[in-house]
């Protein structure tokens, strides 16, 4: 037995040494990875492709920077872009006092009619009358001219905005809830960054936060440009980066009237805006009175006053028929008799004020009450040119410096001072804060004898 397995164990043995001899033997085949020959056109072809590529993105990346950043400008910093904008000076006509306006003039340009030469004698008194009493009216006749002040108020509608006052506000179970007060407004002029909206401010005055409304319903955020506290009146300011192009092509700089015309009085003229004390509302009427004055310090302006019926918190604004912005409307309560008729400033007393405003110029403060002395007055009571004080407010700084009530002021800073109105304008070139000189007439036991006052204009209290 044991031999036996000898013998197979040595047979196993030989078999396996045969077989590692064998594989020792073998020749196996080796394996040589080599690299693909390089295609020299291929390769130049995919670079020109990622360089062509390469310079279309970058066209079309800088092409559509150079059109969306003024707008992400404008979205992200709004106060960069206007620094960066021009801002135009708004200036007005200056005014000359207009000839008596003729019938035809508010009718149809004479321009376009062809002309017609009549050879006729002049009408007395008499034939005028019977040509007038042979004229006749009919319904017709009134439905015409009544539609022609509609169209009339359609075309000045894109030009009348609402200025709200926002305060937020809380009720008495601590819910908090926007509170608006509103008034009416005028767009008056575009300066090139802004459009520029006059309104009667001392009505919404103290609101936290301020809005226009414009023709089409949209609200913008507004800022005020400049306000005189004294009038009332304030220009805001809305950016016209903001504007969508639908409100933008939705409204108009209105045109100033001239308030100068000899033949005011008794004219026809609408009030616009929110005379009635809402909004959209309208009156057609009369200018009875060109006469009223209301006294400012620092300035006097003519009010006009009409035979319209309002609210005496009414705002808005006088329009002729042709279209032209003549008045700002100004209530006066205290009038028991008459403090529901519409008045309203007259336009060309507050014009240069309005321009002042308009290009952001603070209304420096001088804070006295004066009257005219007029050529006539002068004469008939031999008093200087000039303008009479009547009064001057405590905390005046012309007080301070020693002006008296009585003086009449001549001269500011060398220039002549001849009327109150004048005086007014003057004060609009000066700035808060700036050194003046002040020339006066005092008057004494010898006579009136000319005293000059050193001091500092100051800001509106």
């Amino acid at each position: 037995m044991e031999n036996n397995e000898n013998i197979e164990n040595n047979e196993i043995k030989q078999a396996v040494t045969e077989e590692v001899q064998a594989i020792k033997t073998t020749d196996f085949m080796k394996e040589t990875i080599k690299q693909r020959p390089i295609n020299k056109r291929k390769l130049l072809r995919r670079l020109l492709i990622t360089v062509t590529m390469a310079v279309v993105f970058g066209l079309v990346a800088c092409v559509t920077f150079l059109l969306l950043e003024p707008v992400i400008t404008s979205r992200i910093n709004p106060e960069k872009e206007q620094e960066t904008a021009v801002t135009n000076p708004v200036s007005f006509v200056e005014e000359t006092v207009e000839e008596e306006t003729k019938p035809e003039d508010m009718i149809v340009d004479e321009t376009e009619l062809a002309p017609v030469v009549i050879e006729q004698a002049p009408l007395d008194d008499e034939q005028i009358e019977k040509v007038l009493s042979e004229m006749e009216f009919g319904v017709n006749d009134y439905i015409s001219i009544s539609n022609s002040i509609i169209d009339l108020e359609k075309s000045i509608e894109p030009s009348i905005v609402s200025v709200v006052g926002i305060t937020q506000d809380k009720d008495w179970i601590n819910n908090e809830y926007e509170n608006e007060d509103v008034s009416s407004g005028v767009i008056i002029a575009d300066n090139g960054v802004d459009m520029l909206i006059l309104t009667n401010l001392s009505l919404i005055e103290g609101s936290e936060s301020y809005e226009v409304r414009f023709n089409d319903g949209t609200d913008y955020e507004a800022n005020i440009k400049e306000y005189d506290k004294e009038s009332g009146l304030a220009v805001m300011s809305v950016r016209k980066a903001v504007l969508k192009r639908s409100t933008f092509e939705n409204i108009s700089i209105i045109e100033m009237g001239t308030t100068l015309n000899r033949a005011l009085m008794g004219s026809p003229v609408m009030a616009m805006g929110r005379p009635l004390g809402f909004e959209e509302s309208m009156c057609i009427g009369n200018i009875t009175s060109v006469s009223g004055q209301v006294n400012l310090p620092d300035a006097s302006y003519k009010i006009l006053t009409t035979d319209m019926f309002g609210s005496t918190s009414a705002s808005g604004f006088l329009i002729n028929l042709r279209g032209q912005l003549i008045g700002v409307i100004k209530m006066d309560p205290d009038r028991e008799e008459m403090k529901n008729m519409i008045s309203a400033y007259a336009i060309s007393d507050i014009k240069k004020l309005i321009e002042a405003m308009s290009n952001g110029h603070e209304i420096p403060y001088l804070g006295i009450y004066g009257l005219d002395i007029t050529e006539e007055i002068s004469d008939e009571n031999e008093l200087p040119l000039g303008v009479y004080i009547s009064s001057l407010n405590m905390d005046s700084p012309a007080l301070g410096a020693g002006v008296r009530g009585g003086d009449i002021i001549t001269a500011i800073n060398a220039q002549p001072v001849l009327s109150e109105k004048n005086l007014s304008e003057t004060l609009l070139e000066l700035e808060p804060e700036q050194d003046i000189t002040m020339t006066v007439m005092r008057q004494g036991l010898e006579g009136f004898t000319e005293m000059e006052f050193e001091f500092v204009l100051e800001h509106q209290p």
